[in-house]
């Protein structure tokens, strides 16, 4: 694929890989699959207000994978 390609697609995720997620992820790929841009999901999960469950961990924000999916409809 060309980077001109590239430059047109979603920054969005699929179903299938929502579905493929591990237990948690990290806070950039839970911004990705909810379509926030870093800047405004660090500040979400900053105050407490990202619209699903984060750990805090150290210094690294992990997003639960169910929450996401329970969310984003995709719950099993």
């Amino acid at each position: 694929m060309r980077d001109n390609e590239i430059v047109g697609r979603s920054k969005g995720m699929s179903r299938e890989e929502l579905l493929e997620l591990p237990a948690v992820v990290d806070l950039e790929t839970g911004n990705r699959a909810l379509g926030l841009g870093r800047s405004k999901g660090y500040e979400l999960a900053k105050r407490g207000q990202y619209p699903c469950k984060v750990l805090r961990l150290g210094n690294a924000y992990r997003v639960v994978t169910a929450d996401l999916l329970a969310l984003l409809g995709l719950a099993a």
